[in-house]
């Protein structure tokens, strides 16, 4: 056990040093501090690469397509007007009210398949025009906007990160969604409620060219603050490419809760509800909305990758999916490597040991995923890494830890909340693209996204008690 623990330490030590003060790529430290875990185990050289491999191999083949298939959605959100269409529709839901709602739960919405960067890149701009439409403080819209999609990047599958977590543990995945969901809202709505007034005091301007030729609407009127622009989607239509692969997920794992296996209706919803599937609806759910808007999305399309594209067809099947390939490598890759770290902890003989250790100290179990994703998370600051990293260490934990699977992926994911800082990359998106300083993105992205993930685990604490979850 001593070298077990040892070889954990050790190697994680080694990893946040490569990544934090030598600023090597997470790839690289990743297959270093694999290979350091398995020569301190004592397996051989030729033992501890093909475990890797294996690892690496196995967490591709899981989530892979699903990742590329969540960026090719994200090109046909932004391109289609879909971003723009959930904004309005939350400015009308809440009469033109708490605005900074409006962003969030567009925000919110969109990063559960599409990874949180790209959802600041997308969302960025409407967040600055409603700023100045309506006069609001940037720091309100800037911090309750980062929020949320930092919330579902961190819980909800089929972001990349904790849809790996869930594959490695063996979660059921519609029930991390749903819990992953439920512990996000009201981790979001309860830091909403206590930080919104201290975040509202916050005056600063929105990033220049985002708002040129805004004007500040003329009423209060919610009708006057609505993005217009002929032909958006109708926010249904807008919203389906990223719900309808989660409502689908969710069914199929309640299906095979409450329905025999023999039954029809299960069959079918275990068909198209695997996540794969379920995401390349998403897509097909996608290019319909690039049919259905053409003009609207060609053009779109044209501005922002600079290209002079008059084919639909290639645009949908070519320029978009080269773009999502693009998007997609890194997280991959990363992911990949996570999953070999991983299995190097995992397969160790000594590592279903250490729940009993961890038992015998008396500390909580449902903390054990929590407090191990947010100290990799401050560590390393990928969420993808320090939440593969936590799963390693908590898989052959579990039975000693006397929590689910479900349970431990939702309460890693909320424990990757907690200090984000200038070692995740997210962090400088959001400062760029929120037109922040520093100081700026500590507050609203570092320490607004602290106090939602300490709402999360508590959330996660309670439901795990009551013995729901």
């Amino acid at each position: 056990m001593t070298q077990f623990v040892l070889a954990i330490i050790i190697s994680i030590a080694v990893l946040v040093f490569l990544i934090v003060k030598l600023n090597v790529h997470p790839v690289i430290s990743l297959f270093v501090g694999g290979m350091l875990c398995g020569s301190i185990l004592g397996n051989s050289p030729l033992v501890t690469i093909t475990t890797i491999a294996n690892g690496f191999g196995s967490t591709l083949g899981s989530i892979g397509m699903t990742i590329i298939f969540g960026s090719i959605i994200a090109c046909s959100i932004r391109d289609s007007g879909a971003a723009k269409s959930m904004v309005n529709f939350f400015i009308k839901l809440f009469r033109g009210k708490n605005l900074e709602l409006s962003t969030g739960m567009a925000a919110y919405i969109m990063s559960i398949p599409v990874f949180g960067d790209v959802t600041m890149v997308l969302i960025s701009p409407l967040c600055a025009i409603i700023s100045k439409r309506q006069n609001k403080p940037m720091g309100l819209m800037a911090s309750m906007t980062i929020l949320p999609l930092n919330l579902t990047h961190s819980m909800v599958p089929p972001t990349p990160g904790i849809l790996a977590v869930s594959v490695l543990l063996g979660a059921d995945l519609g029930l991390v969604i749903l819990w992953g969901i439920v512990c996000s809202l009201i981790a979001y709505l309860l830091t909403w409620i206590l930080m919104r007034g201290w975040a509202a005091k916050d005056y600063y301007p929105p990033k220049p060219e985002y708002i040129e030729g805004v004007e500040e609407a003329k009423s209060d009127d919610y009708h006057d603050l609505l993005i217009q622009e002929e032909g958006l989607p109708n926010v249904l239509a807008a919203m389906s490419p990223i719900l309808l692969p989660v409502i689908l997920i969710a069914l199929a794992s309640f299906a095979d809760m409450t329905m025999a296996e023999d039954d029809s209706i299960r069959i079918f919803l275990d068909i198209i509800g695997a996540r794969n599937i379920a995401m390349f609806i998403g897509v097909i759910c996608g290019w319909l909305l690039a049919v259905a808007h053409k003009d609207k999305t060609l053009a779109n399309y044209n501005q922002t990758s600079g290209k002079s594209e008059k084919s639909l067809f290639q645009m949908m099947f070519n320029g978009w999916v080269s773009e999502a390939l693009e998007v997609a490598l890194i997280p991959l890759i990363v992911t990949g490597f996570g999953g070999g770290f991983a299995q190097i902890i995992k397969d160790a003989p000594a590592a279903t040991q250490l729940g009993d250790v961890v038992a015998a100290t008396g500390f909580p179990g449902f903390l054990v995923p929590f407090v191990i994703g947010a100290a990799m998370e401050c560590a390393v600051g990928s969420r993808t890494t320090a939440g593969m990293t936590a799963a390693g260490l908590c898989l052959p934990m579990l039975d000693s830890l006397g929590i689910s699977p479900v349970a431990c992926a939702v309460m890693i994911g909320a424990g990757t909340m907690i200090v984000s800082h200038v070692n995740d990359s997210g962090w400088w998106v959001s400062m760029s693209m929120f037109n922040m300083d520093a100081p700026r993105t500590f507050k609203y992205n570092t320490l607004v996204g602290g106090v939602a993930g300490v709402f999360a685990g508590i959330a996660g604490i309670v439901f795990i008690m009551l013995g729901v979850m």
